[in-house]
């Protein structure tokens, strides 16, 4: 069986389970989905109804216009028909006859009065009847004697013609001659000085008529046809047309204007047509959303559980994190930087330096460190600083900056690591003064060793000093010494008794047991202050050579102040020694790769290369007091380890003696 496969990075999907089973909104935008889904089904369906009754309703518009038109078309034509037959009747009256029409006169009138077959007869009939045979007085007779109705009509038209002196019409009635169309009959009264002088009447076809007043172009698409009596209230239909009612007085005659060809709109239908284009855009629109909203939760399931997760290990970590932009303005602290200054996330978020966990006594310089951060960040190696907690308690980090970027790859601030070395420091204290304290012991162990051999480093100085004595007391009780060599005597027997004495000051504040105090000091001042003296008690030439810059180390200016007298003592010792040469003694003072270098050099016979290793052990010496070399140097080797430098011997460069260059770190910090 194969062993189950190990995962090789974090599984956010239990994280994003127990999110997707929470709460989310994405039921809700279901909902509105829907609703809004449901809502543009609806106007669809209202624009379909819509544009259904809309297009009957143009149809019917069309179809009316197109009756009122065929109207207002027999109207006119009818209207025209009487005008020439009043200028027939004109006519007729002049010449006390019908009027016999030429084609060519008809080319001036109407269109009915040209139309083949419309006009079947017509003629002059006078007021006094006295024609009763007249042609036009026998067919109407003729028509009459069809019915009764018909004979009301044509009398009902000859008494409006007489009595209203206005055009009359008689119809529509059967054509008695058999032909089987409609006949109307029209008066057109003419009157003389005032008096009725006759009618001129004319015999119609109303099929005709009817063919001639309607254009071929509109039967194209159009039946008209004649129909019956019909009442307003029957108009309307798209089956059964419209009816154009001609309206001719002693009538009622109507037209039937059916539709033969379906018009579609196009308008509405364009609209109808980009209507559900834009709503199968709405749905398209509607699923992608839809679509989107999904994925958008999948990636916001997918944030939640990332972030739950950092922020886990977030408030798991002790570093103490925090982000700045780059005005310096704190934009977030976590809860372990919260925790090391005792201050809560709304008590920083926001603000700037001065930082309310800077101690008191230190802001000047942290403002400096702040600034410098800001805008380069920190080295590999951080910046160590003190904060102070709320309650007053100074604490020590460590901080390292990273840039704070976008997405986009555009710097915005700083992200700072925020590290609590107080103990770490303590504990480097509390090795310090362990290390002091077991150099101190070593020193006293090496005293005891010293003290055993005291002696011998003291016995030629004290020898000498006592033989001076008892040649001095014994000459003086002869009475053979004169107060001249007296004094030179004594003077001989001060510089001894000098130098014994320094000999053991040395020796007892090397061997003192104390604490070292490190400052922070300027080894340029401290040098000058000891090697300028030198010049003016010895009378030697000194060769100072000291930076115009300050060089900072931390060290104990005692303890310094006594290694380098003895080495200046041990160089004006040894400067002397050298016959044939002026004596001279140098010292140079430098900075360089972080070590400040002091050489001190002189004009004696130096140190031999097979000597070099051995001249600062402890019972090595070569000088009459013992102290130039031997103890003095170890004293001096024992001062700069205890301040972490070394001590380092070789020929002078100047081609004298001896050079013996201290090497002692140069402080971290910059001078206040």
């Amino acid at each position: 069986m194969a062993p189950p496969t190990r995962p090789t990075a974090f599984d956010f999907d239990l994280l994003q389970r127990q999110i997707a089973d929470g709460p989310t909104r994405m039921h809700h935008t279901t909902r509105w989905l829907l609703v809004l889904l449901a809502l543009l089904v609806t106007a669809v369906v209202g624009l379909v109804i819509y544009l259904q009754r809309f297009e009957a309703e143009e149809e019917q518009r069309r179809q009316s216009a197109d009756a009122q038109w065929v109207e207002q078309g027999a109207r006119f034509q009818f209207r025209r028909l009487e005008e020439d037959l009043r200028g027939l009747a004109q006519r007729a009256r002049a010449e006390g006859e019908t009027p016999v029409l030429y084609p060519a006169e008809t080319t001036h009138m109407g269109l009915l009065m040209r139309g083949p077959g419309v006009v079947l007869a017509h003629g002059w009939v006078p007021a006094d009847m006295s024609g009763g045979e007249l042609p036009m007085t026998l067919l109407m007779a003729a028509d009459g004697a069809v019915s009764a109705d018909a004979a009301d009509a044509l009398a009902v038209m000859r008494d409006v013609a007489r009595g209203l002196r206005r055009p009359a019409y008689a119809g529509p009635l059967v054509d008695a001659a058999g032909g089987g169309g409609r006949i109307v009959w029209l008066a057109v009264p003419l009157s003389d000085q005032g008096r009725f002088a006759g009618s001129y009447v004319a015999r119609l076809s109303l099929e005709q008529a009817v063919a001639t007043f309607v254009p071929e172009w509109f039967l194209a698409d159009h039946a008209v046809t004649l129909d019956g009596p019909m009442e307003p209230a029957a108009k309307g239909g798209r089956d059964s047309g419209y009816h154009a009612f001609l309206e001719l007085p002693g009538t009622d005659i109507a037209l039937q204007v059916r539709s033969t060809v379906s018009q579609t709109p196009m308008v509405p239908r364009t609209f109808f047509v980009v209507a559900m284009v834009g709503l199968l855009g709405m749905l398209a629109s509607l699923y992608a959303l839809r679509r989107d909203f999904a994925k958008r939760q999948r990636v916001e399931q997918a944030l939640q559980a990332q972030v739950v997760l950092r922020t886990a290990m977030e408030n798991a970590v002790m570093i103490g994190l925090r982000a700045w932009d780059r005005e310096g303005r704190i934009l977030y602290v976590n809860r372990s930087f919260c925790e090391m200054v005792g201050f809560e996330p709304h008590e920083l978020v926001g603000l700037k330096a001065p930082l309310p966990y800077w101690p008191q006594r230190q802001v000047d310089e942290l403002d400096i460190i702040h600034r410098s951060v800001i805008a380069q960040g920190t080295e590999q190696q951080g910046v160590e600083v003190q904060f102070q907690h709320k309650q007053g308690r100074i604490v020590d980090v460590l901080i390292h900056e990273a840039p704070l970027k976008t997405a986009e790859g555009v710097a915005i601030g700083w992200m700072s690591s925020v590290l609590d070395i107080s103990e770490r420091k303590r504990a480097e204290r509390v090795a310090a003064r362990q290390q002091e304290r077991l150099e101190a012991s070593g020193r006293l162990v090496a005293m005891g060793e010293v003290a055993s051999t005291l002696s011998h480093e003291l016995n030629q100085p004290l020898g000498a000093l006592s033989g001076f004595a008892t040649g001095l007391v014994n000459r003086l009780k002869a009475g053979r010494i004169t107060p001249e060599e007296t004094l030179g005597v004594a003077e001989r027997m001060e510089q001894l008794a000098a130098k014994a004495g320094r000999i053991i000051q040395r020796v007892n504040a090397f061997a003192r047991r104390r604490e070292m105090t490190r400052q922070r000091m300027d080894l340029v001042p401290l040098v000058r202050r000891i090697a300028e003296p030198l010049q003016r008690q010895s009378g030697l030439s000194v060769r100072l050579g000291l930076p115009a810059e300050p060089v900072w180390i931390d060290g104990d200016a005692l303890l310094l102040e006594h290694a380098i007298l003895n080495l200046l003592d041990n160089a004006e010792y040894w400067a002397r020694q050298q016959p044939g040469r002026p004596p001279w003694v140098g010292v140079a003072l430098r900075a360089q790769e972080g070590v400040a270098e002091l050489a001190i050099g002189d004009s004696g016979p130096g140190v031999p290369p097979d000597q070099r290793e051995q001249i600062f052990s402890a019972f090595h010496t070569g000088k009459e007091d013992g102290m130039g070399m031997g103890m003095g140097l170890a004293i001096c080797r024992s001062v700069v380890e205890a301040h972490h430098g070394q001590i380092e011997v070789g020929a002078s460069p100047d081609g004298g003696g001896a050079c013996f260059t201290l090497k002692i770190p140069l402080s971290d910090a910059d001078p206040a």
